[in-house]
């Protein structure tokens, strides 16, 4: 315990930037608020937050102040929930790369993370930025991967999901390798318990079988690329690669409705992570993604590692571009074709991952998930109020008794999802932290500065 509240101690501290008290009362003034209950955006509003929740909505010129207030002056611009991160790996708590990441999430509003690779600090961890005494977005974890590695049968296996069950942990990830009866028994037993089990999908298991099973979340579209080779074909898919890439020349279009349609009986969410897959597959050079602003974020070596993890999949002598572009078109008329069904969409991008630097890769999620067909405010919605409907939390909304994790923009998302980038500051909690602010804990991580 005593090593933890050292760690703490220094993310409370890192860059010489201290927490700001949390003032009793934030006012922000003449905002246009997008509450997200629809897309309709309320004009000229008065926003109050007190004790970390919305008290007041209300015009701005009829509404009451009370005295002694912290007021953000909220003139064409707009109010709307922080987003989430639904595929976050979060490094340990003694690493240095814990604060660098939980700057760069809040800096880039992201208000909540699903920490998809857990351990048993990220519990502490959890608690601690739920009570504000670390910086950081909320917090949900996963335990430590049940995967062929490191479940040794199904009684190993739902023996490890009941320790994690008692520990405290959010939700079970699986990992690829799991056989078909360890995969059954951690999903029993998960089921049993009334927690959840997400991530990949065991090439053992198949999709259909992982829908049936009741998996809370499929991430990465994991399985249904291979769900979509033709009937007489192996029902693994054979080798596919990254994410199955290799199979698309194989592959039609005509049964996705189909396995939309099962997805959404089944009550299984899905968190694409499209930005991960065309990051590693697409034609944007390593030159282009390695150049972005973002990079500068990120040690060398991590960049220079992506580099080499992107050229590898370009190297493999099976790697068509065309199959890969067919993946990239396949891959998005999954994502709408879910959307129309009413299948669950979370947004996540696996950050930090494969040049998704943690926090500017949602809103590259985003501006696919609008490539894909979805509204500007349909992709908000898979950061915010399906967030909220997913893990039942009161978050996700601009709206009285909501809690208060907010991002202010300087231009409509609505009219253009490029405009989350213009974040004028975050709310983490009830706690303003205006954009300078925000930049200032990112600074000693900038290169070239």
């Amino acid at each position: 315990m005593r090593l933890f509240v050292v760690a703490v101690a220094s993310v409370l501290a890192f860059s010489g930037v201290p927490v700001p008290a949390l003032a009793a009362t934030t006012a922000f003034l003449n905002v246009n608020v997008i509450s997200m209950r629809n897309d309709e955006v309320q004009y000229n509003q008065s926003v109050l937050v007190e004790d970390g929740r919305i008290s007041v909505i209300g015009p701005v010129d009829t509404t009451p102040l009370p005295k002694d207030i912290e007021i953000v002056d909220g003139t064409d611009r707009f109010l709307m929930p922080g987003l989430a991160e639904m595929h976050a790996h979060v490094p340990s708590a003694s690493s240095p790369d814990l604060e660098r990441t939980m700057a760069l999430f809040a800096a880039n509003g992201v208000t909540l993370l699903r920490g998809m690779l857990g351990q048993p600090a990220h519990l502490r961890l959890r608690d601690a930025l739920e009570k504000g005494e670390a910086f950081g977005p909320r917090l949900y974890t996963s335990g430590p991967s049940m995967n062929g590695n490191s479940v040794s049968g199904p009684a190993d296996g739902a023996r490890k999901v009941r320790a994690q069950f008692d520990a405290g942990y959010d939700l079970i990830k699986i990992h690829p390798g799991l056989t078909a009866d360890e995969f059954t028994a951690i999903a029993d037993t998960a089921n049993e318990l009334g927690i959840p089990f997400a991530g990949h999908v065991p090439v053992a298991v198949g999709l259909r079988a992982a829908l049936a099973s009741g998996i809370s979340t499929i991430d990465h579209l994991d399985g249904y690329l291979a769900a979509l080779m033709p009937a007489n074909s192996d029902a693994s898919g054979g080798y596919g690669g990254f994410f199955d890439v290799l199979l698309a020349g194989q592959i039609g279009e005509e049964r996705i409705g189909e396995l939309a349609a099962a997805t959404a009986a089944a009550g299984t969410w899905n968190v694409p992570t499209e930005s991960l897959f065309e990051h590693r597959v697409s034609e944007v050079t390593v030159a282009e993604l390695s150049s972005r602003a973002e990079m500068r974020y990120m040690p060398d070596t991590t960049v220079q590692q992506w580099v080499r993890a992107k050229q590898s999949i370009e190297n493999d002598r099976d790697f068509n571009p065309e199959d890969a572009r067919h993946a990239i078109r396949l891959r998005r008329l999954l994502i709408k074709a879910l959307h129309d069904a009413g299948a669950g969409l979370l947004l996540g991008s696996d950050a930090p991952q494969v040049f998704n630097v943690p926090g500017f890769s949602v809103h590259h999620e985003l501006a696919y998930l609008v490539e894909a067909g979805l509204t500007p405010y349909d992709a908000l919605a898979t950061g915010t109020t399906a967030v909220a409907d997913y893990l039942g939390s009161n978050t996700g909304l601009v709206a009285v008794g909501r809690d208060a994790d907010l991002v202010l923009l300087d231009a409509d998302p609505l009219a253009d999802i490029s405009n989350t980038r213009r974040i004028h500051g975050v709310m983490l909690r009830g706690t303003w932290y205006p954009a300078s602010a925000l930049q200032e804990r990112l600074k000693p991580y900038r290169s070239n500065d």
